[in-house]
């Protein structure tokens, strides 16, 4: 199954996908988008990294998402990718321009054929006013892109506010 867990900051989205990523009974491996460019950002991934199961494996990806998935997929596992709009930030100020499409358009296409369950957290960040940069722009309209796609291929699409799931598409069981 494919799901796609959409929600603010701070929103409860994260751990909502750790706990159906535990209660899965699958191997989880987490694949971490983020990296740490600044003592905020290490704070931000050592809190997530305290809180996961030890057991877990975790793989860090902040660019080659797709190729991570194809080599991790298994029919017994579990893949919590957190989160998609940081890998879409880091693509963004790739120093290579078609990184980003190169990249969006094998995502789309391994999501399809992958074994296993696979967990894709994102924020939604389309709900507020219209960023006054192109870049921030960009950002916003390629997350919505994105995100859009990724609901059509998804099983399960949720959305998580103040900690509560919404169910979009499917069932939250």
């Amino acid at each position: 199954m494919r799901s796609l867990i959409l929600g603010g900051a701070r929103s409860g989205k994260s751990a909502l996908a750790e706990r159906l990523a535990q209660a899965s009974g699958r191997e989880v491996v987490y694949i971490a988008t983020a990296q740490a460019g600044d003592g905020e950002m290490t704070a931000r991934i050592a809190h997530h990294r305290a809180r996961r199961p030890a057991q877990w494996a975790c793989i860090e990806a902040p660019l080659a998402l797709a190729e991570t998935l194809k080599q991790n997929a298994r029919e017994d596992r579990c893949l919590l990718v957190d989160c998609l709009t940081l890998w879409l930030s880091n693509l963004l100020a790739h120093e290579d321009a078609r990184r980003f499409e190169q990249e969006r358009e094998a995502l789309v296409a391994a999501l399809a054929s992958l074994p296993g369950e696979i967990l894709l957290v994102s924020n939604e960040v389309g709900l507020g006013i219209v960023p006054m940069g192109d870049l921030t722009r960009r950002f916003v309209d390629e997350a919505g892109r994105l995100h859009q796609t990724l609901a059509r291929d998804c099983e399960r699409v949720l959305f998580v506010a103040a900690g509560l799931p919404l169910v979009l598409k499917g069932t939250l069981a």
